[in-house]
Formats: C-alpha cells, structure tokens, sequence
C-alpha cells in the first residue's frame, strides 16, 4: 500500500528491522520492492538501502525504474548522447527474474504503518509512536528478557512507560542515513514557524557540501535557525560522537542516524532512531511526539 503522511522510508526500515533482527539479513542481500517503495523518492530508497546493513545484510537494493534513470540523467558524471540510451538499456535489465525464489520474504502493510522510535540499544528494538516501552516479561525467551532488562537500564527507561512520555535532551538532524536535501526539507517543515524546546539543545548537519549549499539555497538554513536549532557544517557530526559533537552520560537523543548502540553518540548517550520529521518534532515538543498530529 501507499504510505500515510507522516510516514517515511526511515519507518519502512526500521519496520523491517524489528521483524527481522539485526542479524535477520546475515549473509543475504535484501531487496525491496512493492507498491510503497515504488512511490518512494530516490533519496527515499537510499535511505531505505542504507539502514539494510542494520538488519544484517551485505547490501540492500531496488531495482532501477524511470524514477531512478530520471534522477540520474544529466548528473555530472551520467553517461550522455548514445551512451545515456545504452545505459538505460543495460540497466532496465537489471530486475529481478519472474518466479525468481528468495530465501525469506517479509511483507509490509506499508498503508497502516505509524511512525517508529527506537526504545533500546539496538536497532531491532522498535516500537510505534504509538507504544510502550517493553518489560522483560514479554520477552519469548531468557536471553531476550536479559537483553530486555540491560536496555532498559541503559537508556533509563521503564516497562510499560509510554514513548511520548520520554523527554530528549538533544535532537540530531543528519548523517548518511537521513542528511540529504529531502530530510531536512521533512524537517524544516515541521520546525517552521515553531521554536525548540528550551530544555533541548537541537543541530542540523547536512549529508554534503552540495546538501548543504542546495538548502541555504532554498532558506531551509533560516528556518532552523529561527526555529533555535544549531546549522552546521557538513559531516558525520554526532552520528558517531565526532569531535564535539556527543552526548554527555544520560542525555537522550532523537536522532536521524542509523545505529543507537550504547555509547555509539557519547559515553553513556541514550539513542533513540526516528525519520527527520520526528526528530525535528521531538525537539520543538521537548519529547517524543506524532509527528502525523501536530
């Protein structure tokens, strides 16, 4: 199905990712395909095969269409003249065979998916916006309600405490996986006209120097300044705690990247993953909030 509003290829990922595991995709590649990934945008499903390494697998990909050879026709380095037709060509063939048989297959009801927030140490630990943090009773087994149980500990949570009671500290807008001019276009669009909360400290990094010019360009940078976030110069920033750019011990996070391990933003940071609405949403409301609602 179609995606809702509000609703992103951030969501879609780390949907699948809570099915599968992180170790669901081990050893496979994943490839996606569907009503919902054909609607998606080029830096829709970039982001999309960019999160597949979280699940496991060696690569992720979509097989190219005319969105894809628009997107590439007349870049810098596309081929051009005769050699664009024969590109095309070669790379219309590159699709999955009729009847082709896959080792898995993970269905999506992409019409009815909400937004997602990580509440753990893990990508695979995924709940809706519209959830509770888990108890290490509904774990299936003892090694899941261990693992349950030291997540909690971690990120400070509570079993059964609902994610849109959980206040942030800081919101990271950025990285590989969510830093391109979509993404914060999504963001500045919630932040408009609104201010950050003023317990939260909240950055902007653009994916690219080109990014980055390209949103100046359009006065994104503008509306996240006034809105209180910090505009920053390009780079992986607090993806992986670069230079400055960490949490201290205990502060939460709403962050746009794709990994949320224990001290991966800061020694003893508390991550939480969500699409760039989301973290921009979070970091105006000073918690975890639905984005589809404000």
């Amino acid at each position: 199905g179609k995606l809702p509003a509000g609703v992103t290829a951030k969501d879609i990922a780390l949907a699948i990712i809570g099915k599968i595991g992180t170790a669901g995709g081990t050893g496979h590649v994943i490839e996606y395909a569907g009503e919902a990934i054909r609607d998606l945008s080029m830096e829709g499903r970039m982001t999309l095969c960019n999160m597949s390494i979280e699940g496991g697998a060696r690569a992720g990909l979509i097989a190219p269409d005319e969105k894809t050879f628009a997107y590439l026709k007349d870049r810098p380095k596309a081929p051009k003249g005769a050699a664009w037709d024969q590109a095309v060509a070669y790379w219309s063939k590159l699709k999955t065979d009729d009847g082709a048989k896959f080792d898995t297959v993970v269905k999506l009801d992409a019409a009815s998916l909400p937004p997602i927030v990580t509440w753990g140490t893990s990508p695979e630990d995924v709940i809706t916006i519209e959830g509770t943090v888990p108890t290490p009773a509904d774990a299936p087994n003892e090694a899941k309600k261990t693992a349950i149980a030291r997540a909690l500990d971690y990120m400070g949570l509570k079993g059964g405490e609902k994610i849109t009671d959980v206040k942030i500290d800081r919101a990271f807008i950025g990285s590989c996986t969510n830093g391109r001019i979509e993404d914060l276009r999504a963001a500045a669009a919630v932040a408009k006209g609104k201010k950050v909360a003023s317990h939260v400290n909240a950055m902007v990094v653009p994916g690219s120097g080109l990014v980055k010019e390209q949103a100046e360009a359009e006065g994104l940078d503008k509306i996240f300044i006034e809105a209180g976030f910090e505009w920053r110069e390009p780079g992986c920033s607090m993806c992986l705690a670069m230079n400055p750019d960490k949490l201290a011990p205990g502060e939460r996070c709403a962050s746009t990247s794709n990994r949320n391990f224990e001290g991966r933003q800061g020694f003893r940071g508390r991550t939480h993953l969500v699409s760039p609405a989301m973290a921009a949403a979070a970091a105006i409301a000073g918690h975890f909030v639905d984005v589809r609602k404000i």
